[in-house]
């Protein structure tokens, strides 16, 4: 969004809003290979999230301070709200480090969007949602290939448990069509879609409450200038929710596929 600002108030045209604003130039080159700021954002989140929790657990007290009191509370909500409840209590222990781990990823990199001069969510290009979702399925599926074999396994996903009959010549296709093949597109296109869709409205109103009010000569461009640019807070205030949520709504049906793959019954 920054980026889009600049451009609007060095050309002072009325804000024409896109797919284009996501396409961020390169900030550097090595060799022929353009660094851009998204993936300076992703790195930076490693960082971010590494430096955080170790400053978290570095106290190690018996009574938390305020840091390790916060890191515990995000630790316990994904260990017990998320993994416990989806996985089981037998077998959900080995599955929190990764669900943490996606958990604190997404969200770093959702909240990135409403930060002066970040001001970009790193999950609203493609190729990140995509990456995490696909490591979600190699996951979940080692998970229940482990467990029960290729073929048990292939099985349990594909074949609904007490059907048989003519009927398993239509359940088994859309079961391996749901279940295998379309999970990590789902994933990508839930999470990507909130964020891009997010970001352009908060480009769209930013940039529309600042051309109505420094340059338009409409009559009624103060107070639709005005209008927008409350949007653009109110959409921002909204946005810290719907980014929490999509952390949240990635790393909860993470766990609920590998639940699935490790029940007993499909």
């Amino acid at each position: 969004m920054t980026l889009a600002l600049t451009a609007f108030a060095a050309s002072a045209e009325p804000p024409s809003p896109g797919p284009k604003d996501f396409d961020l130039p390169a900030v550097f080159h090595i060799g022929e290979f353009g660094v851009t700021k998204p993936m300076l954002l992703v790195v930076l989140s490693l960082f971010v999230i590494v430096g955080l929790f170790s400053t978290m657990a570095r106290p190690a007290a018996v009574v938390p301070g305020r840091m390790q009191f916060a890191g515990e509370l995000v630790y316990g909500f994904v260990r017990n709200g998320i993994a416990r409840e989806n996985i089981g209590s037998a077998e959900f222990m080995r599955f929190v480090p990764y669900l943490f781990t996606i958990f604190l990823f997404v969200l770093v990199n959702n909240f990135y969007g409403l930060f002066p001069f970040l001001q970009f969510p790193s999950m609203s290009h493609i190729g990140y949602p995509l990456a995490i979702a696909i490591l979600s399925w190699l996951v979940y599926n080692g998970a229940g290939i482990k467990k029960k074999g290729f073929l048990g396994y292939l099985k349990h996903e594909t074949v609904p448990g007490g059907m048989k009959g003519p009927i398993l010549l239509l359940l088994v296709p859309l079961e391996f069509l749901s279940n295998i093949l379309l999970r990590p597109i789902t994933l990508t296109l839930r999470l990507f879609a909130t964020m891009f869709a997010g970001h352009l409205l908060l480009i769209l109103f930013s940039l529309g409450g600042s051309y109505l009010l420094l340059h338009s000569d409409n009559s009624l461009a103060l107070p639709a200038g005005l209008v927008s640019s409350l949007l653009a807070i109110a959409i921002s205030f909204l946005e810290i929710l719907i980014m929490f949520l999509q952390a949240y709504v990635f790393t909860l049906l993470s766990s609920m596929y590998i639940g699935e793959a490790l029940a007993d019954e499909h």
